[in-house]
């Protein structure tokens, strides 16, 4: 009931399409009532009294309410197919809306197929209860009213003997819809998970080929399948067993109509009009009550899909601009992190009293062991996550005092398998500012190393990258990611410098991309290359949660401890190999800037794999 209350209320908006709704159903309702009245008078006035005029009169009245209710029932069912359309409508909307606004760990924790479920086949289910179950519902019972009103005006005694098997029938109609409502959960439920296994299987291919895998996820996805079909039948199974038992009180109730009215009519008691018309309309009766159990069905899908539905629009948002909230002002990009604490969902903490401050411009390296927390501390600063206790600062304002709007237009993200969206590259670099123009957008990625391979494409800047952009290689896709960042103008970066998955050359152009991003911006890096570590303003070596070391790279080096130790199972190769390269090409690296040595290795690199 406070489901469907709730429904109700969401339905305030459309209080005037709902009261001509009933108005019609009301109508249709009457017309019907109308109709086994005409018959008695055609028996008793026209037949009885062999009346040719009277049996006339009576065939135009019957064909004008024919005429009327089949004008009526247009009505209805248009005004009826409106509302579930609109509803759902309404409902698909708020759902995307409220999941948008939903905090990362919310996501963490939902699977996809079952969030899609419920956007999809619960608000369908939720809909169509409105516009037909609901109805059908209102129509059942104007006419129970009706008919009860006109049969016992007929004969009281006649009625009470009809209604001993409708008793019987509300009894079973009442049990149906206790128990149809949990079995609809579940089917809901069994749809979620089966729709979540298809989603990973479509998401994850190239993985399930490339490791011969198929067969397993067959037999997941059949095994999926095979409990949304037990879900399914055992609903068939109730449904089969109540339906023929209501089909069967309401033929019982006619038997007892016609034994006991047949009687009265021999008695003189009733005409053989007025007997029709009694058992006309108990047959009238018939179809609405046995339509009872499509009521409640649709109840029982609506219901369970209301739960399910009202379970997201419910959870609380986590992450959400504060009332009255801050606009943030154009950033200077100083952070500061005061004794920051961090968890995920009260487990152990994956930060533990971290405090910095990264100055204006400065680029900050984060390095350390999986799971010390690098990821953890980047993804607090545009409040993805909310520190557990401290202070995440931007310029000396509190982030959770901004409006988050203000505060995430001015951070860019670039991470190392950057999304890109099944629509255009024009409008995949456009994303985050989508009034730019195309000059904007073609030096965003000329600055980003990518507008050279995107003129080789037919449809150049309109091509259409496929879905999560799997048409483009991992080095274009992460350009194209780069020249988005670059066209917010960010004053806040924050990158994954990983490149391990392309090819030098490639990996060569997207770090020329990322010095561009980088400059004149306060940038963390998780960084991964030496190169990157080297040109850091301040390096923060985390381990298990907290700050253990933090300076620049040959003040570290000096100090020992883990990043020395890090350096060398990591990174000391990578300068060993950069000094041989040099080496063989005859220049002196120690003479070199940063930029410059990272140019002449990759170019190096390239030389030694062709000459491979």
């Amino acid at each position: 009931m406070q489901i469907l209350f709730r429904l109700l209320q969401s339905l305030n908006r459309y209080r005037g399409q709902l009261l001509w709704l009933l108005l019609l159903v009301l109508g249709v309702t009457a017309a019907s009532l109308a109709l086994p009245a005409l018959i008695r008078r055609a028996i008793d006035d026209g037949l009885g009294q062999h009346s040719p005029a009277a049996l006339t009169q009576v065939a135009g009245l019957i064909v004008g309410v024919g005429l009327f209710r089949a004008l009526l029932n247009f009505g209805r069912r248009y005004t009826a197919e409106w509302l579930i359309n609109r509803t759902g409508y309404d409902f698909r909307n708020a759902m995307y809306d409220k999941i948008q606004r939903l905090s990362f760990s919310y996501h963490d924790t939902v699977q996809t197929g079952q969030l899609m479920s419920r956007c999809t086949e619960d608000i369908s289910a939720l809909a169509r209860f409105v516009g037909q179950g609901a109805v059908e519902l209102v129509q059942i019972l104007s006419l129970l009213v009706g008919i009860l009103y006109l049969l016992f005006q007929s004969s009281v005694a006649l009625t009470l003997i009809g209604l001993l098997p409708i008793v019987l029938l509300t009894f079973l109609t009442v049990h149906l819809g206790q128990i149809i409502g949990p079995l609809f959960l579940r089917v809901d439920q069994t749809l979620g998970d089966l729709s979540s296994a298809l989603q990973e299987n479509l998401t994850g291919a190239q993985v399930v080929r490339a490791f011969a895998r198929e067969e397993f996820e067959k037999a997941k996805f059949g095994k999926a399948n095979r409990q949304l079909y037990d879900a399914q039948v055992g609903v068939v199974s109730n449904w089969g067993f109540y339906l023929p038992s209501m089909s069967l009180c309401i033929m019982l109730s006619t038997a007892l109509i016609l034994w006991f009215g047949g009687h009265m009519v021999i008695a003189g008691a009733l005409t053989v009009g007025e007997l029709v018309a009694f058992n006309a309309y108990l047959v009238l009766l018939a179809q609405p009550v046995q339509d009872l159990g499509f009521v409640v069905n649709s109840a029982g899908e609506a219901l369970a899909g209301g739960q399910r539905i009202f379970e997201v629009l419910d959870v609380n948002e986590e992450i959400q601009s504060p009332p009255q909230a801050l606009t943030a002002p154009p950033l200077t990009g100083r952070v500061t992190f005061e004794r920051v604490t961090f968890s995920y969902r009260g487990d152990r903490d994956q930060l533990s009293e971290v405090s910095f401050e990264a100055q204006p411009n400065q680029v900050i390296a984060l390095i350390g062991p999986t799971g010390s927390g690098k990821t953890s501390l980047v993804n607090l600063i545009p409040r993805f996550y909310d520190a557990t206790s401290g202070g995440v600062c931007v310029d000396g304002i509190d982030i959770k005092s901004l409006d988050l709007k203000s505060l995430r237009s001015q951070i860019g993200i670039v991470l190392q398998t950057s999304l890109l969206f099944s629509t255009t590259i024009r409008d995949n670099i456009a994303y985050g500012q989508l009034d730019a123009s195309d000059e904007q957008v073609i030096a965003a990625a000329r600055a980003a190393r990518a507008h050279d391979f995107i003129t080789t494409f037919a449809k150049g800047y309109e091509t259409v990258v496929g879905e999560r952009g799997v048409t483009l290689s991992g080095g274009q896709r992460q350009r194209i990611a780069i020249a988005r960042a670059l066209l917010m103008n960010p004053r806040i970066l924050i990158l994954d410098d990983s490149t391990s998955s392309v090819d030098t050359q490639t990996e060569h152009l997207i770090q020329q991309a990322l010095a561009e991003l980088m400059r004149d911006r306060t940038t963390f890096v998780i960084a991964q290359r030496l190169s990157t570590v080297k040109r850091a303003d301040q390096i923060l070596v985390l381990d298990g949660g907290r700050i253990v070391q933090r300076g620049k790279h040959d003040e570290l080096l000096a100090q020992g401890g883990l990043y020395k130790q890090i350096y060398d199972l990591q990174l000391k190769d990578q300068e060993q190999f950069a000094r041989e390269m040099m080496f063989l090409d005859g220049t002196e690296m120690a003479e070199e800037p940063d930029a410059g040595r990272g140019a002449r290795t990759r170019s190096a690199e390239t030389r030694m794999a062709n000459a491979g």
